[in-house]
């Protein structure tokens, strides 16, 4: 059931649980989320970055996959089809492509020009219907060529993103995308508590949610995080259970290469990671 994520965040912010949002990058990472939150009866956000709906063919592409998915499977809890890190180009492409949210990244500007392109997009998200996720202090690391170094976002300028009427605002905390370094200082409580004091029930944002400890997770959601991202954790559980494959010979045993058996132990490694997340956010059954 394709929906937008007003009310998927709005019951997890009550709630006190996150909503996953799992990116995807190609048939088999779609179809495992889907049949995942159908089964834990989850409600779920897939994130599709430029880089990823360039990959699959165009956001049109990934939005029709979905659809088409949506209603083979027979899925009847919440989905959404979210752009993570937008431009504000992308955004439009997004909006036009059908999808039923959008988040435009304009930590890296100004935050006088973050302001007037969001005020912007909210608008055009909300005439269709659209939510839409804002972004105040990079996150780390690097997500389609925008490069972060994991500063913290500026609780003042938190609340002047939030108050443009934006559905579910990022804020940096110290997290990074990708792999942690052994190195890292950890998320910072403190700015996160700032930012919701600023914002209210504003529903907040973990970018980098793979490989944050799970007792930090947990904090971060007491603290007022309702969606938290992950990526690079199913890629690495399938590229994990993909080599396994291929290094046990199978890919050589009968028919072994055909895709539909050499992806298959990748596939269910995404299910499993996704599970694990779905059910340390606390979102499972809450469809």
């Amino acid at each position: 059931m394709l929906v937008n994520a007003k009310e998927m965040l709005t019951a997890a912010k009550a709630g006190h649980y996150a909503v996953g949002q799992f990116n995807i990058n190609n048939l088999e990472w779609t179809k495992a989320v889907l049949q995942v939150a159908q089964e834990m009866k989850a409600p779920v956000i897939l994130g599709v970055s430029e880089g990823a709906g360039k990959y699959m063919g165009g956001f049109r592409t990934v939005q029709a996959m979905v659809e088409a998915m949506d209603k083979e499977f027979g899925i009847t809890v919440p989905v959404c089809t979210h752009l993570d890190h937008g431009t504000y180009e992308g955004a439009y492409k997004c909006i036009k492509a059908g999808f039923t949210s959008i988040m435009f990244d304009g930590s890296h500007f100004p935050i006088d020009e973050n302001v007037a392109k969001t005020v912007e997009l909210t608008h055009a998200a909300h005439m269709l219907g659209l939510t839409i996720e804002a972004e105040v202090g990079a996150i780390g690391g690097e997500e389609d060529g925008v490069v972060g170094m994991g500063e913290c976002a500026d609780p003042d300028e938190c609340k002047r993103i939030a108050d443009l009427g934006v559905d579910m605002l990022a804020a940096g905390i110290g997290n990074i995308h990708g792999k942690y370094p052994a190195n890292w200082k950890g998320l910072s409580f403190e700015t996160l508590a700032k930012v919701q004091e600023k914002t209210g029930l504003m529903p907040l944002v973990l970018h980098g949610g793979s490989g944050i400890p799970d007792e930090m997770v947990k904090k971060a959601i007491t603290l007022g995080v309702s969606k938290v991202n992950v990526n690079t954790e199913c890629q690495l559980s399938f590229a994990a259970a993909t080599r396994a494959y291929i290094e046990a010979g199978k890919d050589n045993e009968g028919k072994g290469y055909d895709p539909r058996k050499l992806l298959a132990p990748g596939f269910e490694a995404i299910k499993q990671t996704i599970r694990e997340k779905i059910k340390l956010f606390g979102s499972d059954g809450k469809a």
